[in-house]
């Protein structure tokens, strides 16, 4: 038991060791990114009373000699254009099939899941937080989180957490990709005090740690300070795959049967391969001890950056934000207009000039001519020898120095060239008058800045795979999810990891005329794409000043799209009136009703009806009218018969005339009816003439069944 302690030990000193190691190098890689960083985020957010844009020599010493030294701040509404764009144009994750296990439906359920994780995690604080950081300083963070869901819940649920301050995150300074999706190693950190730590982590593997004293000490633990870091760490952990021939392919490790696995490893005709997985662990470290671990259930470390500008120059990093191309003519102008105040301080504010003769006795007037509002300034004309006096003259008001005007007018100038964004958009008057002119104008600034709003959807992409990666492992058992719409609408489905079809259909067991959906997240692949744009809300802002515009150049439109209108309301009871109006609207022509090619098909079924039922009834009349000729036409047809055969040959037997009479009766009786063919009349008989003499049937003996065919 010992021994098994002192390796425990041997093993988390070596992970210990390892983060050290790695935290350092991340120090070292960004240390001067990080001091650039600081500045431009309080140059970002300079004013008059911090005094962040001027550097700290001048500005003391243009204080020591009360001279102005003014903040304006147009930087911040450079910033702001692309913060507040990214705002209005929240990306927005869309999930796609990839392989033949993966369900379209399935698809859509995971959407509406990301955007309810979304929803209960404020994610709008959440990217703002990070976009701000980006574009302002050039680097922001969240997290992504697995909590119970409530107190009294073992179910998990994933959350998305802002970081409030990016620079207590390190992330794998060797990573490659640009979304992170690569990162071996993570650090999130805090240095607290030894009282504090000791009130938030009262547990005893936590109370085991030792502090230093004055003597020894380092950045990760000393006397009265301590360093708390969570410590995500990727392994790979090795497998095979098979082509187990039942269930296909499944890792050979996921085989319980100990005996079948053997037989699979020694068989040579199933097909293997060696394969490797990301295998994550999260760490608690206080100072120099492992206070908490457990595994990751996904396989990316789950720390989103959104970076604002970055590339490697000469194999260094080079990071920075919107604000730093911004920094001299932002001082520029913060000079200038200083200089421009300055100069205009220092010119003399008398009013008036004169002789001291021509004001005295009216110094009272004179001394309150600016506040009093005299009629009139009396003074002296003449001296006591009569000589003249001339008259006070008003001095010319300061004025300011043109060098300082222009060069004011310059640096605003020179901050449009280098953030790449103009009048337009802010919306001052340019000398583009024509709205096609002025949109291109804005088009050429969003251009210029895009590339923030694309890191942005960078990141909430990878945020996606993230959480479809998640999602199958933290539902892992039965329960219900709901599932949220872009509208907001919602609705439930139900997990059941233990169903061998990706999506079932059933009806509800408590709710009529339902259908409740039961799906399996954990059968096929998925991957994920975003789509930029206005939310939700916008476009229906959007479209609801669109639809008033159009209808109120048409107003007959309103009859039948009036319920669009309302639907796209935000006011109160908007909902009842397209409901109204929408019952107002024939079926036809909100979809519901036939198509006009199948009511011109039904008109012409009816038109055919109609028809068939005239000649049914004429049909029946024909065929009773028919019935009572067709025994008068047999009578007149038997007796033509029976002269013409007696006119055929006298010599014919009358055998064989019987004979052929009973035949042409007993066919009558058989048919019910004259053969329509025969136009009413009776089938004729055989030619007697070409009949073979038949053998006389015995007298007294014929009866009518003889003559009778076959049935």
């Amino acid at each position: 038991m010992a021994r098994k302690r002192k390796s425990e030990e041997t093993a988390e000193s070596k992970i210990v060791a390892e983060a050290k190691e790695r935290f350092a190098r991340c120090e070292e890689a960004e240390s001067e990114f990080r001091k650039k960083f600081v500045e431009d985020m309080r140059f970002a957010n300079g004013d008059s009373d911090n005094g962040w844009q001027w550097p700290d020599q001048i500005r003391n010493t243009r204080e020591g000699d009360a001279r102005p030294c003014l903040t304006i701040n147009k930087t911040r509404q450079h910033n702001l254009q692309i913060i507040n764009d990214a705002k209005q144009n929240k990306p927005s994750v869309k999930t796609l099939p990839v392989d033949g296990d993966a369900d379209i439906e399935i698809a859509k359920i995971l959407d509406g899941i990301v955007r309810h994780i979304e929803y209960n995690s404020h994610a709008e604080i959440v990217y703002d937080t990070a976009t701000e950081f980006a574009v302002q300083g050039g680097l922001g963070y969240w997290r992504i989180v697995c909590e119970y869901a409530h107190d009294g819940s073992f179910d998990q649920e994933i959350f998305l957490r802002r970081v409030k301050d990016p620079l207590t995150i390190y992330l794998d300074c060797d990573i490659e990709s640009a979304d992170g999706a690569d990162a071996k190693f993570a650090f999130v950190f805090q240095d607290m005090s030894k009282a504090e730590y000791e009130a938030t982590y009262p547990g005893e593997r936590a109370q085991s740690v030792t502090f230093g004293d004055d003597t020894t000490g380092s950045d990760w633990i000393s006397k009265d300070k301590i360093r708390v870091c969570e410590y995500f760490r990727k392994t790979t952990k090795t497998d095979t795959l098979v082509n187990h021939p039942e269930r296909g392919p499944v890792m050979l490790s996921s085989i319980e049967d100990e005996q079948e696995r053997k037989v699979i490893e020694a068989d040579a005709s199933i097909q293997k391969r060696p394969v490797s997985e990301p295998a994550i662990t999260w760490y608690l470290l206080a100072g120099d001890k492992i206070i908490d671990e457990k595994p990751w259930a996904g396989r990316y470390i789950p720390i989103v950056r959104v970076i604002g500008e970055e590339i490697c120059i000469n194999g260094k990093t080079e990071r920075k934000g919107h604000t730093r191309s911004m920094k001299d003519a932002q001082r520029m102008y913060n000079y200038m207009s200083s200089a421009q105040v300055e100069y205009i301080a220092l010119q003399t504010k008398t009013p008036y000039v004169g002789p001291a003769e021509a004001f005295e006795g009216y110094e009272s007037e004179w001394a309150n001519a600016n506040k009093d509002n005299l009629p009139y300034l009396p003074y002296n004309g003449l001296r006591d020898d009569g000589t003249p006096i001339e008259r006070p003259q008003r001095e010319q008001p300061p004025v300011g120095a043109q060098a300082y005007l222009s060069g004011m007018q310059t640096a605003q100038q020179e901050l449009m060239m280098a953030s790449g964004q103009y009048q337009e958009q802010f919306g001052q008057q340019s000398n583009a008058q024509a709205g096609v002119a002025i949109q291109a104008r804005q088009r050429q600034g969003d251009r210029a800045t895009y590339h923030y709003i694309d890191n942005v959807a960078r990141a909430i992409r990878y945020t996606g795979r993230v959480l479809i990666d998640l999602i199958p492992k933290i539902y892992d058992t039965q329960r219900v999810v709901r599932i949220l719409g872009e509208d907001g609408t919602e609705t439930f489905a139900k997990v059941d990891p233990q169903q061998q079809q990706p999506l079932q259909q059933v009806p509800h067991p408590s709710i009529a005329n339902e259908v409740q959906l039961i799906f399996n997240p954990g059968i096929g692949r998925y991957d994920v794409t975003v789509e930029v744009g206005p939310n939700y809300e916008t476009r229906r802002q959007e479209a609801f000043n669109a639809l008033t515009q159009i209808m109120s150049q048409d107003q007959g439109l309103m009859k039948v799209a009036g319920d669009l209108l309302f639907k796209a309301a935000d006011f109160p009871m908007a909902d009842e009136v397209a409901e109204r109006l929408h019952r107002t609207i024939p079926p036809q022509i909100l979809g519901e009703g036939p198509t006009p090619q199948e009511q011109d098909m039904t008109q012409k079924m009816q038109q055919m009806g109609q028809m068939i039922e005239h000649l049914s009834q004429a049909l029946q009349a024909a065929q009773a009218d028919q019935g009572n000729q067709a025994e008068e036409t047999n009578i007149r047809a038997y007796e033509a018969e029976t002269k013409r055969l007696a006119a055929i040959g006298k010599d014919i037997s009358p055998e064989v005339v019987a004979h052929v009479a009973t035949q042409v009766v007993m066919q009558m009786i058989q048919t019910g009816s004259p053969d329509p063919t025969m136009n009413g009349a009776p089938p004729m008989p055989p030619d007697p003439s070409q009949m073979q003499p038949a053998q006389p049937a015995p007298a007294g003996f014929f009866t009518p069944s003889q003559n009778q065919p076959e049935q």
